[in-house]
């Protein structure tokens, strides 16, 4: 005789250093949720697990932009990355500037 078996979704609590945004997943698998952050000027970053202690960063892009597409913050500076520091070891989102082309017609 088989029984039923029960699955449970997990419930993952996040939490975000740099502001009051709070987030919960339901998700089995590794993971981890971005969002727009207010402490961050806007930037996309990282939630961190509810109760871990870290440190979410933005790190500004130090060369020089020229005709590149960079990804700004809220008040324009360029930013190349946005760093997760836990006691654990560091994750680094890149924001990496678009390509672009033109075309010339005859």
């Amino acid at each position: 005789m088989s029984l039923p078996g029960v699955l449970l979704a997990p419930e993952h609590h996040w939490t975000c250093p740099n502001c009051s945004a709070t987030h919960v997943t339901r998700e089995a698998r590794p993971h981890t949720p971005f969002h727009s952050c207010r402490g961050l000027r806007g930037l996309t970053a990282p939630f961190v697990a509810a109760g871990t202690k870290a440190k979410v960063e933005a790190r500004e892009r130090e060369d020089y932009v020229g005709a590149d597409r960079a990804a700004v913050d809220g008040e324009g500076r360029p930013v190349m990355s946005v760093v997760t520091t836990r006691d654990t070891g560091q994750d680094c989102a890149v924001l990496a500037p678009c390509a672009t082309a033109t075309s010339e017609r005859e």
